[in-house]
């Protein structure tokens, strides 16, 4: 069914979404210090979604709200999504988190090229100054044959980023007509099985505590992923995306209580250019939206 916007109620949803979201990563790293491989991580984020969702409808609204006539465009979007986590949790296990988090702020920047180059809009100077900005934050942060991060994982955080702009434009389209329970139930209905073909050539023994912790990553990632897609349900990426900044300070504040580590210098000289390139990208698109087509969402300048 179609819906209005409500532009408050979805910058409260992404707020809390960017606390899960950083929660979901310094776990996700957690995970990987202790000895647990990363597709099994993967496996668990989606397969307690499952039994969660299953038990709360069926003590509440029924099962039936599951219902879909777009499992196509579901079994598109999860195969993105995990592409997606894959270099996104990847990223997290071989960067400081503070680094990583920043990486995944590039998202706006690919939004711009994925809008000129796929959707073919027009994009104007503002919108490629803002990408040539962010793009220069990268490479102050990387430092490219300097060894301070490995630059794989930079790669990887950008190519997370990237995927993730194609999913916000996914998710959007999704949220026209679906349920946010009904999103995030079917991206790990199509995502655990995908990740349990890698079980057997990953899965290790377990102490108690491992086990815990990778409940804990599916539970505050199904969390994460309802908020997610609830504040895409109610308003436009554009206009919520800018609260994703606020993972840094949760990341930051992590990677200190966790890992006894503060970002680099190099990380606070490039970041306040990601942030700002993608802050105007943003600010242009909102100042425009009310001449957008509903389907768009990063658009012309």
């Amino acid at each position: 069914m179609e819906h209005r916007d409500r532009p408050v109620l979805a910058l409260g949803l992404r707020l809390s979404a960017a606390l899960m979201m950083a929660t979901l990563t310094m776990l996700v790293k957690y995970a990987s210090d202790i000895g647990i491989a990363l597709p099994e991580i993967m496996f668990w984020r989606q397969a307690v979604t499952i039994p969660v969702l299953l038990g709360w409808l069926w003590m509440t609204s029924g099962l039936a709200r599951l219902r879909t006539t777009r499992l196509r465009s579901h079994g598109v979007r999860a195969l993105t999504g995990m592409c997606g986590m894959l270099c996104g949790f990847g990223a997290a296990t071989i960067l400081p988190l503070a680094e990583a988090t920043i990486l995944s702020f590039t998202t706006p920047l690919f939004a711009v090229i994925v809008t000129a180059v796929i959707l073919r809009e027009h994009v104007g100077p503002w919108r490629w100054l803002s990408v040539l900005c962010g793009f220069v934050g990268v490479v102050i942060i990387a430092q490219p044959g300097s060894g301070a991060i490995p630059i794989y994982g930079a790669l990887v955080g950008l190519m997370g980023a990237f995927l993730v702009s194609i999913i916000s434009f996914q998710l959007r389209d999704l949220g026209r007509t679906e349920e946010p329970i009904q999103v995030t139930f079917w991206f790990a209905a199509f995502g655990a099985p995908l990740m349990g073909l890698f079980l057997p050539f990953f899965m290790t023994t377990h102490t108690p505590w491992q086990f815990a912790v990778l409940i804990a990553v599916g539970l505050v990632g199904t969390v994460a992923q309802l908020l997610l897609s609830a504040s895409l349900r109610y308003g436009a990426v554009a206009s919520v995306i800018i609260m994703d900044y606020t993972a840094l300070i949760w990341s930051t504040l992590y990677g200190w209580l966790v890992w006894d580590r503060l970002p680099s210098f190099a990380m606070w000289l490039g970041a306040p250019l990601i942030i700002a390139a993608g802050i105007i990208i943003i600010w242009r698109e909102r100042r425009l939206s009310r001449q957008l087509s509903p389907t768009t969402t990063f658009d012309v300048d």
